[in-house]
C-alpha cells in the first residue's frame, strides 16, 4: 500500500500520514493494517515489540476513518499509529518494564498515552526496553534483544534503554515510537539506529504513569524519522500536569509552526571537548554536519564545557540510589527475576550514601550554571551523540580512536550530561560510517526553547538524506 506521496504506507513519517489522512487520500484503516502487517512480517526477528495491539488498534482506526468522514475537528496526530516503551501504562494491559514478573492489568492510561489519544494517535502496541530502562546497551534477557537492523549479519546493540522505539521507527514498524531517557535512554538507540530521537526540557512531559527508574534524571519523549515528527508529537504530549510534581508550568510553544523557518543567523556552539574524544569515524561526520548548518546560514563557534569531564560521576551520585529507592520493595520480593545486569547495578546503588547524593546534586548546579553560561552566548550546542557506532551485542570492550572502553560507559559519554542539566537536547542521523552504521550529532538547546533545536533539526534534514535510508535487515 502507498500514500499520497508514492512511498509505502510504513515508510511515510508521521506528519505525511496525519496530512493524508486529514486530506482523505488514505484511511487510517489502510495506515494501521500497513503497519500491522510490517510488523507481522519482520518483528519476529527484529522482536522490537513486546505486545501487540492489533484487534484494538484496527477498532480505533475504523473509527477514525468515521470521524474523518464525518467531517469531525482533527487532531495533530489524528490516524497515525503509535508504540509505547513498555515503561507507559496504558489501561488493562501490564507494565512489564521488560521484566517477566511485572504482570497486572494497568488501571488506567499514562498521562502521555492520554494525550496521543486525544491527539488522534492510534496504539499499535508495546515496545522491548533494556529490563526497567537500566541500560544504554538495549539488552532485555527476558524477551530477547531488538536487533539493529543496520547490520543484517551481525546482531548489534540497538541501543538502550528504548531499543525497540529506535528498532520499530528505524524499520518502518511504527512511525512514532515513545520512549524514556535517563541518561540517554531515547538518543543513543536513536544514534545506534538512525532515527530522531527528541529528550524535551526536564519537566516538559508528564511522567504520570511511566515507570521510574531516577525521578530527578527521568525524561519523556519520542523517537521518529523527522523533526517535525519529533515537533509534532511534542505539541501533542506537552504541557503542565497537577499530577506530576516535576512537571512546569512553563506555556508550550507552537513547535509545528516554528520547525519549518529559516535558521539564518541562528548561533550553534560545537562543542570542542566531545568532538576530540570520539572515535574518528564519528569525527568526520558530525564537523560536515556543523559545516552544513554553517551553508544554510547558522554561525558555528567552538565552545568549551571544562566541568562536562564531571557529568558521569554526577549521574551515577544521583541515578543509583534513587533507582535503589524504588526498587528496593521489588528486590526484596524477585531479586532473582531480574536480569543478571541490572540486578548488579541497582545493588551499586545501595552503597552511595547520603554524603555521596547530596554532593551530586551540588555538583549537579554548577553543570547547570556552566551549560546556562554557553547558552547565552549561542543559541544551541552542537554534540555528536555517540563517540562509536553501534558496537556488536556480545563485546566488553570497544575502542575510540587508541582507547579502549566499555560499550556502557562510551554509549552514556555524551548523553548524560544533558540529563543531570535537563536541557533539552535532539538527536539526528548525520551519516555514516565505513561499515553503513549510522553516525549522530545531538543539538542541545536552552531550556523549554525545543522550538529551536527542533528547527535547527528539520533545516538540517530538509538539506541532507540521511534519513531517508534504509537499514538492509528492513527492506
Amino acid at each position: 500500500m502507498r500514500g499520497s506521496s508514492g512511498s509505502p504506507l510504513h515508510w511515510q513519517s508521521a506528519t505525511e500520514l496525519a496530512r493524508a489522512v486529514a486530506g482523505r487520500d488514505v484511511s487510517p484503516v489502510e495506515v494501521v493494517t500497513a503497519h500491522l502487517e510490517r510488523i507481522h512480517t519482520l518483528d519476529g526477528r527484529l522482536r522490537a515489540f513486546l505486545a501487540v495491539f492489533a484487534d484494538e488498534a484496527l477498532a480505533e482506526a475504523k473509527r477514525a476513518e468515521a470521524a474523518v468522514m464525518a467531517g469531525r475537528p482533527l487532531g495533530l496526530l489524528h490516524g497515525v499509529p503509535v508504540a509505547v516503551k513498555d515503561l507507559f501504562a496504558v489501561k488493562g494491559t501490564p507494565t512489564t518494564g521488560g521484566s517477566r514478573f511485572l504482570t497486572t492489568p494497568a488501571p488506567a492510561d499514562s498521562r502521555v498515552v492520554a494525550r496521543l489519544r486525544a491527539a488522534g494517535a492510534i496504539l499499535l502496541g508495546k515496545l522491548n526496553l533494556h529490563e526497567f530502562a537500566f541500560g544504554p546497551e538495549g539488552i532485555n534477557a527476558h524477551h530477547g534483544t531488538s536487533w539493529n537492523p543496520w547490520d543484517g549479519g551481525t546482531h548489534r546493540m540497538p541501543g538502550g534503554s528504548s531499543s525497540g522505539s529506535g528498532v520499530a521507527v528505524a524499520a518502518g514498524l511504527a512511525p512514532v515510537g515513545m520512549g524514556s531517557d535517563t541518561g540517554g535512554s531515547i538518543r543513543i538507540p536513536a544514534a545506534c539506529c538512525g532515527t530522531v530521537g527528541l529528550k524535551p526540557t526536564y519537566g516538559r512531559v508528564s511522567r504520570v504513569g511511566v515507570l521510574p527508574l531516577s525521578w530527578s534524571l527521568d525524561h519523556v519523549g519520542p523517537l521518529t524519522r523527522t523533526a517535525a515528527d519529533a515537533a509534532r508529537v511534542l505539541a501533542a504530549t506537552a504541557g503542565h500536569d497537577p499530577r506530576d510534581p516535576s512537571s512546569s508550568p512553563a506555556a508550550v510553544a507552537d513547535y509545528v509552526a516554528t520547525v519549518g523557518r529559516p535558521v539564518r543567523g541562528l548561533r550553534v556552539g560545537l562543542l570542542r571537548e566531545y568532538v576530540d574524544l570520539a572515535d574518528p569515524v564519528v569525527q568526520g561526520p558530525v564537523v560536515a554536519a556543523a559545516r552544513e548548518l554553517e551553508r544554510l546560514g547558522s554561525v558555528v563557534r567552538e565552545v568549551t564545557l571544562p566541568l562536562a569531564r564531571f557529568a558521569g560521576p554526577v549521574s551515577l551520585a544521583i541515578l543509583g540510589p534513587e533507582a535503589f529507592a524504588y526498587h528496593e520493595p521489588l528486590l526484596r520480593r524477585h531479586a532473582a527475576d531480574y536480569q543478571p545486569d541490572v540486578r548488579q547495578r541497582l545493588a551499586v546503588g545501595r552503597f552511595v550514601g547520603a554524603t555521596e547524593y547530596v554532593q551530586g546534586q551540588r555538583a549537579r548546579s554548577r553543570l547547570c550554571d556552566e551549560v546556562n553560561a554557553a547558552l547565552r552566548a549561542v543559541d544551541c550546542l552542537l554534540t555528536p551523540t555517540l563517540p562509536i557506532v553501534a558496537p556488536p551485542l556480545r563485546v566488553t570492550e570497544v575502542r575510540i580512536g587508541e582507547r579502549q572502553d566499555t560499550p556502557r560507559s562510551a554509549l552514556t559519554l555524551f548523553t548524560r550530561l544533558f540529563n543531570v542539566t535537563g536541557h533539552p537536547v535532539v538527536a539526528v542521523p548525520c551519516g555514516f560510517a565505513a561499515e553503513g552504521l549510522p553516525v549522530s550529532i545531538q543539538l542541545v538547546g536552552r531550556p523549554f526553547d525545543e522550538a529551536t533545536i527542533l528547527q535547527l533539526a528539520q533545516a538540517y534534514q530538509d538539506a541532507t538524506d540521511w534519513h531517508t535510508r534504509r537499514p538492509p535487515a528492513a527492506p
